[in-house]
């Protein structure tokens, strides 16, 4: 019987630039050293890896993510060299060291490598990287729109110029409306026709890239997830192929927070000893991972329903699916409220008008499902200055508050649990109607 005989790892940091990369050296034991520079070309980098692979050693690289992407990556994993790119917000940093060279950066990755310090990113592979170019070049054109009409009513707005009462902005009329207007100076001619045709340039170009995102996610590997997200409230076509294309393999995540935290939607912390601080979230990560979703739970947070439009996207969707996005609804309508403590009262001797009529001491969370008041509209409505909701919330915390109604009805349910029946009735629309 032949025992196995122990292969030396040996750890290479690169800080990697446009033409050279930095190369450092970690052995098993001891410091690392500088190996030097060599240029950035395919043909450099297997040299480099030949003179510093054997058959009883090896090879461990690490790289920082940047501009130069995944294609030193792939070409070190298709030699099968252990390859692992580095999210740079994440390594470790020393305050006190106020020293950054290409020469250090790489000796940190090599010694960061062996220690295990490193947090990897993920890297796709060639045809989901190619999507979601595409999925950024759309957003990056939308944001040139922006700017384009933006310039446009600027321009106007020192000129005097309003649309007239009625015409909603950017629509049909607008623009007619645009076509229509002349000024009295050659230049004012010329910069409003340059930023009038830089809108219509800009809009044919979303309209451009969004039909290729169509047909480029109906040939895509992942077009059944796609279809799978749309069958959610609030999470349309691009909102999907966006979600697909920026979080790559949601099976990486393994809980609702890890993935919460790689959008940035958690809230910052700096606590210490007895003091515990909270602030606004963290804003890490995908920036437009982060406003997609922002936009899917703006347009999901109504009352729990299934439109038509969510019906027509439900088509040859699996029964498990849609039944995992009512959930998803029913569950969006128990709110967290969040510092309402179940011992608030209310004071008699106050006006009810007054913001003073009621107070609220901290206290655990409450989920409350979600209420509608009728409008000052409506029979039965209130007018503007009328008691607070919160006041109401604070003396019935444990009720479910349904309907129009104003007073609590008893309720027959749990809380959050996506079965919840108030009264009479069920709390299923797609039952009850």
């Amino acid at each position: 019987m032949h025992m196995m005989q122990h292969r030396e790892i040996r750890y290479i940091g690169l800080d990697v630039h446009k033409l050279t990369i930095s190369v450092a050296i970690a052995e098993e034991g001891g410091a690392p050293t500088s190996y030097g520079k060599i240029p950035n070309d395919r043909v450099a980098i297997r040299t480099l890896m030949t003179r510093l692979g054997d058959p009883n050693v090896e090879l461990r690289v690490a790289y920082e993510a940047g501009p130069t992407g995944y294609a030193l990556h792939r070409q070190l994993t298709g030699v099968h060299i252990q390859c692992l790119v580095a999210a740079p917000s994440l390594i470790p940093k020393q305050p006190g060291n106020k020293v950054k060279t290409d020469r250090r950066d790489a000796l940190k990755l090599a010694r960061l490598l062996r220690s295990g310090d490193l947090t990897p990113v993920w890297v796709p592979d060639e045809a989901h990287e190619a999507l979601r170019n595409l999925v950024r070049a759309r957003a990056d054109a939308k944001a040139d729109l922006l700017r384009a009409k933006h310039r446009l009513s600027k321009f106007l707005l020192r000129q005097g110029c309003w649309a007239p009462i009625g015409v909603r902005a950017w629509s049909k009329r607008y623009f007619t409306w645009l076509h229509q207007l002349e000024f009295e100076h050659l230049p004012d001619r010329v910069v409003f026709a340059d930023y009038l045709t830089e809108v219509n340039a800009a809009g044919e170009r979303v309209k451009r890239l969004e039909a290729a995102l169509h047909e480029c996610a109906q040939s895509s590997s992942q077009v059944a997830l796609i279809r799978a997200l749309q069958a959610f409230r609030g999470i349309g076509f691009l909102s999907a192929v966006t979600l697909v294309a920026e979080a790559g393999d949601l099976r990486r995540f393994r809980t609702a927070p890890q993935f919460m935290a790689y959008a940035g939607i958690v809230p910052s912390e700096s606590s210490s000893g007895g003091k515990h601080q909270r602030g606004s979230i963290t804003k890490t990560g995908n920036s437009l991972l982060r406003h997609v979703l922002g936009e899917a739970a703006h347009h999901a947070r109504r009352a729990p329903r299934v439109t038509s439009t969510v019906k027509q996207r439900q088509k040859d969707v699996p029964p498990e699916i849609i039944d995992l996005a009512w959930r998803a609804q029913a569950k969006s309508a128990c709110i967290p409220a969040i510092g309402i403590s179940v011992r608030a009262s209310v004071r008699s001797r106050h006006s009810p008008r007054s913001p003073a009529s009621w107070r609220v001491s901290s206290g655990p969370p409450v989920m409350l499902f979600r209420r509608r008041y009728p409008s000052r509209h409506e029979p039965g409505g209130r007018q503007r200055g009328s008691r607070s909701e919160l006041a109401e919330i604070a003396e019935n915390p444990r009720a479910l508050l349904c309907g129009s109604d104003p007073r609590p009805k008893k309720c027959d349910g749990h809380l959050g649990d996506g079965s919840l029946s108030c009264g009479t009735g069920s709390a299923d629309p797609r039952i009850s109607g």
